[in-house]
C-alpha cells in the first residue's frame, strides 16, 4: 500500500503478512480522498479510523494533516502496526485496541469524519450496527460524514441516516450524516 498525497505522498507501507486484513486499494482510496477534498479542509478534521486494519485509511488522513486520527482495531497485531508505523512517520496517530461496537458504546470523542472498513463477510445487520450507533450516540459533529466501506453484494440504503453510495470495483462507499 501506498500515502497517495500529503507530506508522506508516495511513501509505501509493507504491512506484515500475517494480520487479518484486506487494505483499500489505492485506486479506490484515491476516489474516496477526493470526494472527502471536495467537501472538507483536511487541516481542521478529527478523525475515527474503525476496524483500521493495516492503518492505510489513518496514514492517509494523519499525511493530509488533520487535526486528529483515532484507529481501532480489535486485532493487537494491528494496533501494533499502526503505533509503530505512525511513530517511524511522524504521524499523530492515536491507537486503541478494542471491540469496534464496544469502542461506539463507551466514547465521547466525536469526529468530523468516521471511516468504517468492517470484514467484508459481515451480515447487513452488523454494518447498519455500525451506523445506528454512531448517529444515536451523536458521535460526528454537526456536519460530520459516517463513511463505511463494504461489498458490492451489501446493500446498506435501508438506514436512515444513508445519503449515497460509491463504487469502485467490488469495493463501495456508502456515506451517511444527519439529516433533517
Amino acid at each position: 500500500m501506498r500515502i497517495i498525497s500529503g507530506k508522506h505522498k508516495g511513501k509505501r507501507i509493507s504491512a506484515p503478512k500475517n494480520l487479518p486484513v484486506r487494505p483499500t486499494t489505492d485506486m479506490a482510496k484515491e476516489s474516496l480522498f477526493n470526494i472527502i477534498n471536495n467537501h472538507y479542509y483536511f487541516e481542521n478534521l478529527e478523525v475515527i479510523d474503525l476496524f483500521c486494519g493495516t492503518g492505510n485509511i489513518s496514514y492517509e488522513f494523519a499525511s493530509r494533516g488533520v487535526k486528529s486520527v483515532y484507529s481501532i482495531d480489535k486485532h493487537f497485531g494491528c494496533v501494533r502496526f499502526v503505533h509503530n508505523t505512525a511513530k517511524q512517520l511522524d504521524l499523530d496517530i492515536n491507537t486503541y485496541k478494542s471491540d469496534v461496537y464496544k469502542f461506539l458504546e463507551k466514547t465521547s470523542l466525536k469526529a468530523d469524519i468516521i471511516f468504517a472498513d468492517p470484514p467484508y463477510d459481515f451480515d447487513e445487520e452488523q454494518f447498519l450496527k455500525i451506523a445506528t450507533l454512531v448517529f444515536d450516540k451523536t458521535l460526528l459533529h454537526e456536519d460530520g460524514l459516517l463513511i463505511i466501506e463494504h461489498s458490492k453484494h451489501t446493500d446498506l440504503s435501508s438506514h436512515s441516516n444513508y445519503s449515497y453510495s460509491k463504487r469502485y470495483g467490488g469495493n463501495v462507499f456508502s456515506f451517511f450524516e444527519y439529516i433533517e
